[in-house]
């Protein structure tokens, strides 16, 4: 059966793509993955039947991955659930597999996942490709938003995009987990992430179009005054966060979702997170050195 692709946005920025035996996968059919994904910036696989080895083994056919942090000074705090250090844990368990308490560290820490952002745009060396695999979904929400940054640039006024055209963000994972209630971090852990700055206006590697690298992360825009430049950054926001840029995604146990974070943004959408579980992983294939 050969790979085909269902486009499910108008802006032609998510599809559901078929055709693939993921117990076969080799470089080739990777290839067509890329080729898909640099036309559709986010792709949903349906029953892939993949398990942890097999995810990962997916993922290091589209390029080297990120591994997993310790996020917190307290090793304590730092357990795992998850054996592979390539997966990161995107669920509400704890590392003996249950419900998060109400206080746990990575629970106050994950709710910056409901900011709209893009994965790992605080490193320098940013991520390329995100995958997320279900195997608990609760009933009703814990759907994911997804943004089209390309579509979202394509749209902006000519003046807006001449304004910004040369503007350099800094990206900082602690700014936007304050903007999301987290305690305060200490300096260790902020000194284990320090922020990364990249431009605003990107040109797209695969697809050659210009897009915006926006995100919760985004703190502030480099030799702008901060209230100046963090009103502009909202705009943008608000501007590509409009429903007819954003598809809302209800997960099945067994989807696998890719997309790439040089072009969108997405966050979680809340659920009753201490009654039931959700399981989800995610691998994070890095961005060629620049």
């Amino acid at each position: 059966m050969a790979l085909s692709a269902r486009v499910l946005h108008s802006t032609d920025f998510f599809a559901e793509v078929t055709g693939i035996a993921f117990h076969e996968l080799n470089p080739a059919i990777a290839k067509r993955i890329i080729e898909f994904n640099d036309r559709y910036a986010v792709l949903v696989f349906r029953e892939t039947g993949l398990d942890d080895d097999g995810h990962v083994a997916m993922s290091r056919l589209l390029g080297p991955l990120e591994t997993a942090p310790a996020l917190f000074a307290n090793n304590e705090e730092n357990r795992r659930r998850l054996k592979l250090p390539e997966l990161f844990e995107a669920g509400n368990l704890d590392a003996d597999g249950n419900i998060q308490a109400l206080d746990d560290r990575f629970r106050l820490f994950a709710r910056g996942n409901r900011l709209w952002h893009t994965d790992s745009s605080f490193y320098q060396q940013r991520s390329k490709y995100s995958l997320l695999l279900a195997y608990i979904v609760p009933p009703g929400g814990a759907d994911t938003e997804f943004a089209d940054m390309r579509a979202a640039y394509d749209a902006l006024p000519q003046a807006m995009k001449r304004r910004i055209e040369d503007l350099v963000c800094e990206h900082d994972v602690w700014y936007s987990r304050e903007l999301a209630g987290f305690p305060d971090a200490q300096s260790e852990e902020r000194n284990r992430r320090p922020p990364a700055q990249h431009r605003l206006v990107q040109v797209h590697p695969g697809s050659r179009r210009k897009t915006l690298l926006l995100a919760s992360h985004a703190s502030h825009l480099v030799g702008w005054p901060i209230d100046e430049g963090r009103a502009l950054l909202r705009e943008l926001m608000e501007f590509a966060t409009q429903a007819r840029f954003v598809h809302r995604h209800s997960w099945r146990a067994g989807d696998l979702v890719m997309w790439d974070n040089r072009c969108t943004m997405h966050r979680a959408t809340p659920f009753n997170d201490l009654a039931f579980r959700r399981d989800m992983r995610r691998t994070t294939v890095i961005e060629d050195a620049a």
